[in-house]
């Protein structure tokens, strides 16, 4: 399996367990709607990832655009989501406009896999 996979599998598996920590402190801490989101979106996105993974361990047509699509789509969730939690446990934002510019890039993700999807279909 190459590396590229198996590192979309490490971050993936990574989401999913801060996904289920910050679950676990918006259970404890009153007023954490911010950590109930966080943990939604990386917890849905890690499994995205795995699924993800597995389709470039098929070498899939276009696997390149497939593997980047993967890295954004990861980055997105975790700037979004870290942002979030950010501002739970410090009071502050990671940086101005950390939580948009992770959330369009998740949105762009999605669509550049609608993409390469169609691109796919296109070339068999």
């Amino acid at each position: 399996m190459k590396r590229s996979t198996l590192l979309i599998v490490a971050l993936g598996a990574l989401q999913g367990a801060a996904g289920v920590a910050l679950a676990a402190a918006a259970a404890h801490i009153s007023s954490a709607a911010d950590l109930d989101t966080a943990s939604r979106f990386l917890m849905i996105h890690a499994a995205a990832a795995l699924g993800l993974a597995a389709l470039l361990a098929a070498e899939p047509p276009l696997s390149r655009w497939l593997a980047g699509v993967s890295f954004a789509l990861v980055a997105g969730v975790a700037l979004f989501s870290a942002d979030l939690a950010f501002r739970t446990f410090a009071g502050v934002r990671l940086f101005p406009y950390a939580a948009p510019i992770g959330g369009s890039l998740t949105i762009a993700s999605w669509l550049a896999l609608g993409v390469w999807a169609l691109a796919a279909l296109r070339g068999r």
